[in-house]
């Protein structure tokens, strides 16, 4: 194949590529609902609206931090509760397996120790890693 016809290989790898299209596609996902969810509430008939000492650009931007991180609460609560291996407590879970050894009189090593938070139903608010992450986000 000559050299002009060769693919050129990415400078960026392909993980992370798809990796941040995820992410950014999540985040266009999660504030959506921004907009409505910073509607004002009605003024009642007959009365006059209070006036704030912040300037409406100040109320504006709170609304909008408010609606922003009440949608990704609402958005990540699911995502933080969904069960990571759809198959885990069924005979046919292809995770559910281990590995062990033991030399001479140490403590046996095995690798049940890592797949067992997954395959006994975990999510990722219960694994022991990604559960303290997850405690810091909303939701």
């Amino acid at each position: 194949m000559p050299s002009h016809a060769r693919p050129r290989p990415s400078r960026v790898p392909r993980g992370l590529l798809r990796a941040g299209l995820v992410i950014s596609a999540a985040g266009a996902a999660l504030s959506g609902g921004a907009a409505a969810a910073s509607a004002a509430a009605p003024v009642p008939a007959g009365t006059t609206p209070q006036r704030h000492a912040v300037s409406e650009e100040g109320v504006v931007g709170q609304s909008i931090a408010h609606a922003m991180t009440d949608s990704t609460g609402r958005g990540l609560a699911p995502v933080k509760n969904l069960k990571l291996d759809p198959m885990s407590q069924t005979g046919v879970d292809p995770l559910d397996n281990g590995v062990g050894t033991q030399v001479a009189d140490f403590k046996s090593v095995s690798t049940k120790q890592v797949t067992d938070p997954v395959t006994k139903g975990g999510t990722l608010r219960t694994l022991p890693v990604t559960g303290t992450a997850m405690r810091l986000l909303p939701g």
